[in-house]
């Protein structure tokens, strides 16, 4: 272990670590979770689809700013310390979460809605640009150096888990009240709650104490001066960086998007299964596709973390146009209930069969975000010196999830709706189809991505573990 880090004292560390990097996760998907609902909210009725358009773009805004918050408390982490600067992304998150629930709808306030919603979704995602990066760098920090695949993949657990978590709270919200009574305020709660997580997150993380290869690194007087300067104006640093962004999250980042919050979103958008089964149906895969992260995590301190992160992104590309072909036939050719009607759109239930080969389909996309997303902590943290770890690690991981994935729903959603659309002209018209398999169109987003992903990864990406106490 490092230092005097214990077995029993690390379980702690990352317990503390998790605990609030889980919650911020959780405020920061609360809002995608809940899109077909604040789409009818925030924004103009005229059109579902630009609105449920609208919703995913500024859930996307959140993304984007992503690496600018990477940027601002990766500087501060590796100047101040771990510990200070993820205890204060921690209160941003969770400030911002609560006062999204507060903000009054488009009905109320007109066009401030949207665009209050879009400035606390920023705040969102500077604050999430600065957490994840210090949680990992804090926990790698203290394992040992042959476990370090295993401890850090305790806080891959927490993107996932965060996922479960908002949509477990959104059933039992929603199943505590009427249909209407949800629709009209209750979808406010689940931002609520967050106040009260937050807090007690908070209280465990004042007791932290900060990572003893950085306290090693200050006491010595070594600490970067400049570590943004040093980690992209230094043309290894900036290599480096540029080869953990195309060779390593660019793909991890669209293969966690589409096995988790595509499937969720193409489930209730393409499928049309009623919110709260799609929810649970998404929660089981979830439920059982998450040790996965650790078995990852801990294989690749056996066997190195190379080529388990680019077997994923390659089955990735292979298999989902089956997977999501499978999954649309069970939704609409197997059994159902259709249980509301609106226009020409029918939201169903499904049969316990059809439920449970769903569960399926999305269980081996999840097992494929394990295989790339189980060892990327540890990936990452070794790729860089200690002096500027938390700023080197935290820009190419959130360019990759927060602009390639955090804008996949977006892109595929559009690829999808314009797929649809030149079927439809194209059948008004008397004309062939465009498109066999519109509802396919959306996957070559996150195709393409991984594929050239795996492509700059296999190439470039040396594959060895390294120390990380320079």
């Amino acid at each position: 272990m490092n230092g005097s880090t214990t077995a029993k004292g690390l379980a702690g560390i990352i317990a503390a670590s998790s605990v609030g990097t889980l919650i911020e996760w959780y405020d920061f998907y609360i809002f995608g979770s809940l899109a077909v609902v604040i789409a009818t909210k925030f924004f103009p009725q005229g059109d579902p689809t630009v609105a449920l358009l609208s919703t995913l773009a500024t859930f996307g805004a959140g993304f984007v700013v992503r690496p600018f918050g990477a940027i601002v408390f990766g500087r501060l982490g590796d100047l101040a310390g771990r510990k200070f600067t993820f205890l204060l992304t921690l209160v941003l998150m969770g400030l911002s979460t609560f006062a999204i629930g507060c903000v009054p709808g488009y009905a109320t306030i007109g066009y401030w809605a949207p665009v209050l919603v879009l400035v606390l979704r920023l705040l969102q995602g500077l604050a999430l640009g600065g957490e994840y990066g210090g949680a990992a760098t804090y926990v790698a920090e203290h394992a040992p150096a042959t476990a370090r695949g295993f401890w850090t993949s305790w806080i891959q657990t927490t993107a996932t888990i965060g996922l479960f978590l908002s949509l477990g709270v959104i059933i039992t919200v929603k199943q505590s009240m009427t249909a209407d009574d949800f629709t009209e305020w209750g979808w406010r709660i689940p931002f609520w709650i967050s106040i009260v997580m937050v807090g007690v997150s908070i209280i465990i993380r004042l007791r932290m104490q900060e990572s003893p290869i950085f306290a090693r690194l200050k006491e010595s007087g070594q600490l970067s001066a400049n570590p943004l300067r040093e980690s992209f104006g230094k043309k290894l640093n900036l290599k480096f960086v540029l080869l953990a962004l195309f060779g390593a999250t660019m793909g991890q980042g669209v293969v966690w998007y589409t096995g988790q919050f595509y499937a969720l979103s193409f489930i209730q958008n393409t499928l049309h299964v009623e919110l709260a089964q799609a929810s649970q149906l998404i929660m089981w895969a979830l439920l059982l596709g998450t040790p996965f992260f650790i078995f990852f995590g801990w294989l690749s301190d056996k066997i190195g973390r190379k080529w388990i992160m680019l077997s994923g992104m390659l089955l990735a590309v292979i298999l989902y146009r089956p997977l999501y072909t499978a999954m649309y036939e069970v939704g609409t050719s197997g059994e159902h209930t259709v249980v509301a009607v609106k226009g020409t759109v029918q939201t169903i239930l499904l049969s316990a069969n059809g439920f449970w080969q769903l569960v399926g389909l999305v269980f081996i996309q999840v097992v494929l975000v394990a295989m790339v997303y189980g060892p990327i902590a540890a990936f990452l943290v070794e790729l860089f010196p200690t002096r500027i770890r938390y700023t080197s690690m935290s820009l190419p991981y959130h360019v990759g999830n927060g602009i390639f994935g955090g804008m996949l729903p977006l892109v595929a959603t559009y690829l999808t709706s314009r797929a649809a659309l030149a079927n439809e002209v194209a059948s008004q018209a008397g004309l062939p189809l465009s498109y066999d398999k519109p509802y396919l169109e959306g996957l070559w987003y996150p195709m393409v991505v991984a594929a050239v992903c795996f492509v700059i990864g296999a190439l470039f990406i040396d594959g060895k573990d390294n120390r990380i106490d320079d």
